[in-house]
């Protein structure tokens, strides 16, 4: 399958914070309402949502603090496995070790990432 074909929109946006409930108040108060907070072996997150947008935020003490410091940008698509092998094919730099799964949402998450040309990450994500 082509990747365009794939690509349904962004999922969502990932910023790292040092106070995940400075975080949370802030989106909050700008109409954005927590739609899942979870917790990895190594961080507090919460999902936050207004319409269609989606923030992914995360404590994990490591936020800069200054403009541009959104970590990544996730791709929502249909079929993990076909934009893994499309995306491996053009030879970019993969950050882990093939698809990763998270058990966030109801049925969990599958992803890998990608590092872009200026540093930047770009996550490819299927909602199970």
């Amino acid at each position: 399958m082509e990747l365009s074909k794939n690509v349904r929109g962004i999922q969502h946006i990932g910023i790292p914070t040092n106070d995940l409930k400075q975080t949370v108040a802030f989106f909050e108060s700008l109409g954005f309402s927590v739609a899942l907070r979870t917790r990895t072996p190594r961080e507090e997150v919460a999902f936050l949502r207004m319409g269609s947008v989606t923030i992914e935020a995360y404590e994990n003490g490591k936020a800069v603090g200054v403009p541009g410091a959104i970590e990544h940008v996730a791709l929502d698509v249909t079929d993990i496995e076909d934009a893994y092998r499309t995306v491996r094919s053009l030879g970019y730099q993969e950050l882990e070790d093939g698809i990763q799964f998270l058990p966030f949402w109801e049925n969990g998450v599958r992803y890998f990432t990608i590092l872009g040309p200026d540093g930047e990450k770009v996550e490819f994500s299927q909602m199970l």
